[in-house]
């Protein structure tokens, strides 16, 4: 469509516009760029982001603290009381204070494991990536071998003979998922080694130390980060099946998985206890894969 110079009506029309896109088409591209879903996934992880930060402040009550004539009080939403808003468990405790600190100490550990197993993915596969030849075999030999192993019977084999504390707990969390980053921090290793700005820089007498961790680590760490988001939810579910089985964390300390765990024999009488953790772990786990999902599909140059 072309405007007539000397057209008023169209020059008037053209004005009172203002722009090329209308609010309304403002809203579609704001929306096509963050989809309601991402936009709720990045509000629940900011959300268990404060938490994490503000646990013990926020809190109504400690989280160990018993109120046996209060045991079993029901939530809000089931006929009980504003003063517990998520009812009470089989010894009187908070569920709501114990939901907080449980989501804490899920989250908390889920970060930790998380960023152990991506320190050792990303150090043996620059490893098998720079060496090659027999270095880079071992190193493919320990992957698949980690690969083939079910990580759940290794964790409780280890749990039940090591006993369970909270470092012990972290650490072997941290060797679930190691493999999966280290094939891909190798893969795009050596990709990067054949392109030219690696090459210049080793030209120039780059040591391997600061190629790998100053040119070819910031180039790549958008696709790995991705793969943590990826793993992060993953570790959550993990500790939180272990927990649940009475191999995780242990009292007086809560988690996600031992809310649950606890909360099974009494999902007839007290539903309330099982459930505020279940929606927890749900949410959590659900949101940071959507996330993931969709940083995968920003960062991907074959989606353009």
């Amino acid at each position: 469509m072309t405007l007539e110079l000397n057209d008023p009506k169209s020059i008037a029309e053209d004005s009172g516009s203002g722009s090329v896109f209308t609010a309304k088409d403002r809203l579609t591209a704001f929306f096509e760029t963050w989809p309601p879903l991402v936009l709720f996934a990045l509000f629940w992880i900011a959300f268990s982001a404060f938490v994490v930060a503000f646990a013990p402040l926020i809190a109504p009550y400690d989280f160990m603290s018993m109120d046996l004539p209060s045991r079993l009080t029901p939530p809000v939403f089931f006929g009980g009381v504003w003063t517990h808003p998520l009812g009470t468990d089989e010894l009187g405790r908070d569920v709501l204070s114990r939901l907080i600190i449980s989501i804490r100490i899920s989250v908390v550990i889920a970060f930790l494991s998380t960023l152990i197993a991506a320190t050792l993915g990303v150090t043996l596969g620059f490893l098998a990536a720079y060496f090659r030849g027999r270095v880079e075999q071992l190193i493919l030999i320990l992957i698949d071998a980690q690969a083939s192993m079910p990580f759940m019977i290794i964790a409780l084999a280890v749990l039940a003979f090591l006993g369970n504390s909270l470092t012990l707990f972290v650490i072997l969390m941290g060797f679930y998922g190691w493999e999966r980053i280290a094939r891909i921090a190798r893969g795009l290793a050596i990709s990067a080694n054949e392109q030219g700005y690696a090459t210049a820089v080793r030209d120039l007498g780059a040591s391997p130390w600061r190629i790998y961790s100053r040119h070819i680590l910031p180039n790549i760490a958008s696709t790995l980060i991705v793969s943590m988001t990826l793993n992060f939810p993953e570790v959550i579910l993990l500790e939180s099946g272990l927990s649940f089985l009475g191999l995780g964390i242990q009292p007086p300390m809560t988690s996600l998985g031992n809310m649950v765990g606890y909360g099974r024999d009494y999902i007839q009488s007290a539903p309330w206890i099982m459930l505020a953790p279940s929606v927890a772990i749900v949410l959590t786990t659900l949101s940071i894969s959507i996330v993931g999902d969709w940083m995968r599909d920003l960062f991907d140059p074959t989606l353009k």
